[in-house]
């Protein structure tokens, strides 16, 4: 059973927190606030490694807990865990860094905007989330506000390399199966183990990109408080809370809750890095905003959802 408040889950209410996935991608568009600094002394692929690493040092303690429940969970949690480890995690934001390096920086940034269209799609395949109509409201203004956002002339988009497509539309396809995938994982493990699950698969997989790259594992000190803050903030903290807020809000929802990183993104460059937004800009962060925020509020007063999830699994050792 479930009701505009929530989804009921062992004979209580679990209440809906789309709020909460929203406030962790707001925790994501710190990020180049934090990594902008280390961009410019360290290759992409080392300061990726460096995260994973100060974070599976913190999360050391958690490691034989989440194995252990990870190898009582069926073959297709198992399966998913290293998808969102190796690729969610660690491939999809070098796939993205490499998009930039290798053509425009507006071809990656549009193709991004197509996240919430593969979750949708994915959610549906994997999941088994269906959709009621009014779920387009609020998609079809987020997507169209986040395509604002990207460009200060949205009508004139230019294509320059087909590498570059091809690469961005990985890194958005990876990070939308990340979205799928951690909601039904979540649903067998506790959110403390599929972080913890996260960074420790894609600590190895961060390993392998620098040697495929040629670039070096060893910083300098200069560099340590940079990466700790880059690791801990947009990194750690933001995902224990994605997780947990992803146990009780479907996939599809989660995705446009995810919304609130571009938005965030250009707050912060606006105001702290001297970037300038045209009008167009200005329009599409108010209308990601408003979507992300009317869709929390109807989720909690609806009587019907736009978003229905098919019934629960059993938690019972996380087993299929």
């Amino acid at each position: 059973m479930t009701s505009g408040n929530g989804t009921a889950t062992g004979g209580g209410v679990t209440r809906d927190r789309t709020w909460l996935v929203a406030i962790a991608a707001a925790l994501w568009g710190t990020d180049g606030l934090l990594r902008l600094p280390l961009a410019e002394d360290l290759p992409s692929g080392t300061v990726v490694f460096w995260e994973h690493l100060i974070i599976v040092v913190l999360l050391a303690p958690f490691v034989p807990r989440a194995v252990r429940a990870l190898a009582r969970c069926g073959l297709k949690e198992r399966i998913a865990v290293l998808i969102i480890g190796g690729g969610s995690s660690a491939l999809a934001t070098a796939l993205f860094t490499a998009a930039f390096q290798t053509g425009d920086a507006i071809t990656p940034l549009v193709l991004q905007k197509l996240q919430p269209l593969f979750a949708v799609f994915a959610a549906w395949a994997v999941l088994g989330e269906r959709l009621r109509g009014g779920y387009v409201y609020f998609a079809v203004p987020a997507i169209l506000g986040a395509w604002l956002l990207a460009f200060a002339d949205p009508l004139d988009i230019e294509f320059s390399a087909a590498r570059a497509a091809l690469l961005a539309l990985g890194a958005a396809a990876l990070w939308a199966a990340g979205t799928v995938l951690g909601r039904m994982v979540s649903t067998s493990l506790p959110s403390r183990d599929v972080t913890t699950l996260r960074f420790t698969v894609g600590l190895p997989a961060a390993a392998i990109i620098v040697a495929v790259q040629g670039n070096p594992y060893t910083v300098s000190w200069d560099n340590a408080t940079g990466l700790a803050l880059l690791a801990l903030v947009p990194g750690l903290v933001a995902l224990s809370l994605y997780y947990v807020g992803l146990r009780a809000t479907p996939a599809a929802r989660a995705t446009l809750a995810e919304l609130a990183y571009p938005a965030t993104a250009v707050v912060i460059g606006v105001s702290l890095l001297d970037e300038t937004m045209s009008a167009t800009q200005w329009i599409g962060l108010v209308m990601v905003v408003a979507a992300v925020t009317a869709l929390g509020w109807h989720e909690r007063r609806a009587q019907r959802e736009p978003v229905v999830e098919p019934p629960a699994p059993a938690l019972a050792g996380g087993r299929e």
